[in-house]
């Protein structure tokens, strides 16, 4: 099947309102260039240094594609990110936010990345921890707080993948009732669980093998 195969197949399963994210990683330029033609409109880097190969090459093909930075940011590559992407979905720390705050000059947008499976291997901040930082980034100037991120358990217990994602939603939801409005986004779901990502509230799904397998 080719990617527009794949993307009118994934289309048809989904809410109209909900984003599809492709997540570009190891994919290649060809590739990435058939799912935009496909209509895809949001990309998903992982890594700094394979974005920085092929930024500028996408940009000057498509200058109205949306790239994500969807990866773990290291602060010595913060000056590469802002040049890069328009949203940083992967903001843990405070110190993060207070170095892209420092260094960008228009407004980011970005999202809170929130460990919600509370496994070792995945990055994030702690649930608890996340309606404190909500606070704290939504009074950086230079920062555009709309949304919050996560991956679900690698579990195949059903329950387990969707208390994940309500987990998240329900940060949202508290965030949203405290007046922190502008915090609206979801970013939740990726090839094997975005069905249960999207019954639980998620409006952007991240898809890489599902559209270039």
């Amino acid at each position: 099947m080719t990617v527009k195969d794949n993307l009118d197949k994934i289309k048809a399963q989904i809410p109209i309102d909900v984003a599809i994210l492709a997540v570009i990683k190891n994919i290649p330029l060809p590739k990435i260039c058939e799912a935009i033609d496909a209509g895809l409109a949001i990309l998903g880097e992982n890594r700094i240094q394979e974005a920085e190969e092929r930024n500028q090459l996408i940009r000057e093909k498509y200058p109205s594609i949306k790239i994500h930075f969807i990866g773990h940011l290291q602060t010595n590559k913060i000056k590469q990110a802002l040049s890069m992407f328009e949203v940083i979905e992967s903001v843990d720390s405070y110190h993060l936010a207070e170095e892209l705050n420092k260094r960008a000059q228009k407004p980011l947008e970005v999202f809170i990345e929130v460990n919600t499976s509370g496994e070792a291997s995945k990055y994030g901040i702690n649930p608890e921890e996340a309606m404190g930082l909500i606070r704290k980034v939504s009074v950086l100037p230079n920062l555009k707080l709309t949304g919050l991120m996560t991956i679900g358990a690698l579990a195949e217990n059903e329950a387990k993948v969707r208390e994940c994602f309500n987990k998240l939603k329900q940060i949202r939801d508290e965030a949203n009732s405290k007046g922190y409005i502008g915090v609206r986004h979801l970013s939740m779901g990726m090839s094997h669980d975005f069905s249960l990502a999207i019954d639980e509230g998620s409006d952007i799904i991240r898809l890489g093998r599902a559209l270039f397998n």
